[in-house]
């Protein structure tokens, strides 16, 4: 687990997009990428509705 003071790179956007599609829940999303669930939530309010990665790596 990777939780701490961590950045999200494109990989994990594109990760999350992808579970985001597949219907993931946020915890799980968060447990997956290593990171805590406020940093999901903040992220996908980040990229959009519905979520895009790339949306979400321009706005940094």
């Amino acid at each position: 687990m990777r939780k701490g003071n961590r950045r999200l790179n494109y990989e994990d956007r594109k990760r999350i997009e992808k579970m985001k599609e597949q219907g993931a829940r946020v915890i799980v999303i968060a447990d997956t990428i290593g990171v805590h669930r406020a940093t999901i939530y903040n992220e996908l309010k980040r990229g959009g509705t519905p979520y895009r990665a790339e949306v979400a790596q321009r706005t940094v």
